[in-house]
């Protein structure tokens, strides 16, 4: 189910990447990459006892991460402010109260030093607990502040052992405070146990798993992560959508969020000039424990309430994000005065909190809206309905009729021989 979500937000954010370009108008629209801050990565790293194991091509797992730490500092890019993050590196006792605060600083999110930072992982030595969600909560205030990208990397061996904070729901919080921060993590020769909580980590905020098992790969993920973190960063803006199309908030080309209560249906406002076609996309995340079962609906309507087309999506067991989108063409005029229509976007969800959890703030959801130019192609499909599918409807139509005849001619004439024989 997770994999059919995420493809499906993923559909929809290709759709908004492939349209943006026409969309968005010269000026700073909303949504747009701004690059007012450098972007920030803080790599959070497992030093925990289990890292001693020799498994990673005949080295030490946290000798591999040395030396992947050594390559990742050289190829970090000029403009990104890189951070080093610890756990379990300290505390080698057994009191489990401390062992779940063994997190620290190695080196400060900020302008690279790589012969300071090196110096910094030089002295790690596997010590103690693996407490992955005071880090997280940890790493999350190190990013704290600006409006560039922000990304944690955590490379860990063993699953956390300071339940019952649960990493999941770590990330999920982070998630729903809306501060555009994305979690990758990486599993160290990982057990099926660690690849599902390192993998619910990384879902939760949007972000990526990758199983590894030898060095060089560490160090091409690692790599590839940081200067992920340097591509341009698109800043949803918050909007307030209203129970009702009157009163909606008008949306131009762009990207926002919002939050919706369970059982609430938001109204947006589009206008939408004749020769246009509005697309748009929502992904609602389920950043709280969920009953299994849910779906969401957008809904294109006039400003009279009448329901133009819509796009739904439904599952069911567990998710953390769900989204559909749809397409609506508005003919050419011969008025060049003709006047926009206000088009209202219904946002609605079923999802319902799980017992014993807070129903508010609502759910987070995330809304992609783009006004272009629309097909002059007559066989476009979202124009013009079937568009050039009728010629292949007609001509499956004839071929079975035609293949009925043939069969009951063949029919007939087994049945005449039969009888004569």
């Amino acid at each position: 189910m997770i994999i059919r979500t995420r493809l499906a937000a993923g559909v929809c954010t290709l759709l908004a990447a492939l349209t943006a370009g026409l969309a968005f108008p010269a000026g700073a629209a909303a949504g747009e990459p701004t690059g007012q801050d450098a972007p920030k990565v803080d790599l959070v790293l497992d030093v925990s006892g289990s890292m001693r194991a020799r498994d990673i091509d005949g080295q030490s797992r946290m000798a591999a991460a040395k030396q992947a730490f050594n390559e990742v500092l050289d190829a970090t890019p000029e403009e990104v402010e890189l951070g080093i993050r610890t756990l379990g590196a300290d505390y080698p006792g057994d009191d489990r109260k401390t062992g779940c605060k063994d997190t620290a600083q190695l080196y400060p999110v900020g302008p690279l030093d790589r012969t300071e930072a090196k110096t910094a992982v030089a002295t790690l030595t596997p010590t103690g607990w693996t407490p992955i969600g005071p880090a997280l909560l940890k790493a999350a205030g190190d990013l704290d502040g600006g409006d560039g990208s922000k990304r944690i990397v955590l490379i860990s061996d063993g699953e956390d052992t300071c339940a019952p904070l649960d990493p999941c729901e770590v990330a999920r919080e982070i998630a729903a405070k809306g501060i555009g921060l994305t979690i990758d993590t990486l599993g160290l020769v990982p057990t099926a146990k660690l690849s599902r909580q390192l993998s619910c980590i990384a879902e939760a905020t949007g972000g990526t798993y990758t199983s590894v098992e030898h060095q060089d790969e560490l160090t091409d993920r690692v790599n590839q992560l940081v200067d992920r973190a340097a591509d341009p960063v698109v800043t949803p803006v918050a909007t307030e959508g209203t129970d009702r199309c009157a009163g909606a908030p008008t949306l131009k080309s762009g990207l926002y969020t919002d939050r919706e209560g369970f059982g609430q249906q938001r109204f947006y406002r589009v206008d939408v000039r004749p020769g246009q076609e509005l697309r748009a996309a929502v992904s609602v995340a389920a950043d709280r424990a969920v009953n299994p079962g849910y779906g969401v609906l957008m809904r294109a309507v006039t400003s009279k309430g009448r329901e133009i087309v819509r796009g739904e999506a439904a599952g069911n067991g567990r998710t953390d994000v769900i989204s559909t989108g749809l397409r609506y063409p508005k003919a050419e005029s011969d008025d060049e005065d003709a006047p926009a229509e206000a088009v209202c976007l219904a946002v609605s969800h079923s999802f319902s909190a799980a017992s014993g959890v807070k129903a508010t703030p609502g759910l987070p959801l995330e809304l992609t809206v783009d006004v272009v130019d629309a097909p002059s192609q007559a066989g476009d499909v979202a124009a013009f309905g079937l568009g050039r599918g009728w010629w292949l409807l007609g001509v499956l139509i004839l071929t079975g009729f035609l293949a009925g005849l043939v069969w009951g001619w063949l029919s007939r004439w087994r049945v005449a021989v039969w009888r004569t024989n």
